[in-house]
């Protein structure tokens, strides 16, 4: 068995480079994975299916193109985490809800397929907010992910499994899914980088729906070359994506390896005032002198509908998502309880047992701002809010190259914490959500830890398919950072 020690200090291109050389195996990495995945994992509960079998198939794989000397894939042999809302075939995706327990779907997701392409190798799928409706993982069916930082704290939602999981060392890479802040929100509390790709940038096929018009898959990772090796992978256009798109994008791993030009970074003042921890804002304010002496420039701006995204987002989100889930009904897929004879009496059964209380209320609430009389109150005001909050945000990006705001307003909070008042537990996605109702990217980079040792997130944001700029100027802040 391979030592866990020096697995869980691998990057991709030192995986890359150790099979190469024949210092290790990929089927002794995936044993490795495996291997913590069954006992760090489980005491995270960051896993909810291993595909062990599978996974060390492809890690065979890997080895046999090796002795045969075959070209190897983009990520010959690295371990990667899917969240448990991406199609995987022959393995549950369960979306951590009781009304899709069992439910094997019969294709992959694309990005799936672009992982297995590139030889990646799939270790398991990973514990997740219901339906990736939360922002701490507290909503799962199969109990909350544990954040390895701090065991007492939540791991931020929706994609808590795969940030813990990449940041116990379990997995190299990982994918997740963000609506509206569900990658960043959990990079920042587990101490990792994630990322929100520009909307269209990766295909969501085989991503089971939340909110389709939110809804961005992206990847988690413990620095910005292997995090850019992911995205490289995934980005494309997809034929069975109709909301993908074809553009223009570099290399992201030589893009970064590139020094940036000057950027003119905005500093978003209502970022960076009352309800944001002490400690956060001098993280901030310390990474911002940092980038002033390496030669950048910031400008003070001001988002005056940010305090607006997270109503908006709430109901546009809710809205999408009662519809989306109108099809787990009991009869085509999962769990199905009642009479037959009763349809009615066997809808009501399934839905009632079969969703827990977060997915209730969001389908409560967007049935409600889409019903007749309420329609034009609120959906499509929302809606009118949503493209306020775009257009201010291209105004923005016509003065400034990226922003640089906290990812959340305070640390990571202990488990149960919030789960009491949902508000509170909304309001902690304030500064993500409009990335994603602008379609733009999105980073969150670690920048620091708090004095009781939390992660402490910073968040860059960018123009649409600006990705690149994005993790040019994360990778050039890590560096400052170390």
């Amino acid at each position: 068995m391979m030592d866990t020690t020096i697995y869980k200090a691998l990057t991709v291109s030192q995986i890359r480079e150790g099979l190469l050389a024949k210092e290790f195996t990929a089927v002794e990495l995936a044993e490795a994975a495996l291997s913590l995945a069954e006992s760090e994992g489980q005491e995270l509960n960051c896993f909810i299916t291993l595909c062990s079998e599978k996974a060390l198939k492809q890690a065979a794989a890997v080895d046999e193109k090796i002795v045969l000397g075959r070209e190897l894939g983009r990520l010959a042999g690295v371990p990667v985490a899917l969240k448990d809302n991406m199609s995987y075939m022959d393995y549950p995706t369960t979306c951590a809800s009781h009304i899709l327990e069992g439910y094997v779907p019969p294709y992959n997701a694309t990005v799936v397929d672009r992982l297995i392409a590139a030889d990646a190798v799939i270790i398991g799928k990973t514990n997740m907010d219901e339906f990736a409706m939360g922002s701490s993982n507290e909503n799962s069916y199969y109990g909350p992910a544990i954040n390895p930082v701090n065991h007492t704290c939540a791991t931020g939602g929706s994609s808590g499994g795969s940030a813990a999981a990449v940041a116990a060392g379990i997995v190299t890479l990982s994918l997740g899914s963000d609506t509206g802040g569900s990658v960043r929100k959990p990079a920042a509390f587990c101490g990792v980088q994630g990322m929100k790709p520009t909307y269209g940038a990766v295909s969501r096929y085989g991503l089971i729906a939340f909110a389709s018009s939110l809804d961005q898959i992206g990847p988690f990772a413990r620095n910005s070359a292997d995090l850019s090796a992911l995205l490289s992978v995934i980005t494309g256009q997809d034929e069975f994506d109709s909301t993908s798109i074809d553009f223009d994008h570099p290399d992201y791993v030589a893009s970064i390896s590139e020094s940036p030009d000057p950027m003119r970074i905005g500093w978003p003042t209502e970022c960076f005032g009352e309800g944001v921890d002490a400690e956060v804002l001098g993280a901030l304010e310390e990474l911002k002198k940092q980038l002033e002496e390496a030669g950048h420039t910031f400008v003070d701006i001001s988002l005056k509908n940010l305090h607006a995204g997270i109503a908006c987002y709430y109901v546009v989100a809710t809205a999408e998502a009662s519809s989306n889930l109108a099809r787990f009904d009991g009869v085509k897929y999962g769990l199905r309880e009642g009479d037959d004879s009763d349809l009615l009496a066997m809808y009501r059964q399934t839905r009632g047992k079969g969703f827990g209380a977060e997915v209730k209320r969001r389908i409560m609430l967007g049935t409600y701002v889409l019903s007749a009389g309420y329609y034009d109150a609120y959906y499509l005001k929302s809606m009118k809010v949503r493209r306020v909050i775009t257009e201010e945000l291209n105004e923005v990006f016509n003065k400034v190259d990226v922003l640089l705001t906290p990812t959340t307003p305070t640390p990571a909070f202990c488990i149960g914490d919030k789960t009491g008042d949902p508000l509170a537990m909304y309001l902690s996605d304030v500064f993500t959500v409009i990335a994603n109702l602008a379609g733009t990217p999105g980073i969150s980079i670690p920048a620091g830890k708090v004095e009781s040792g939390l992660p402490i997130g910073a968040q860059f944001l960018g123009k649409r398919f600006d990705d690149a700029r994005v993790l040019q100027i994360a990778h050039q802040a890590e560096k400052l950072l170390r």
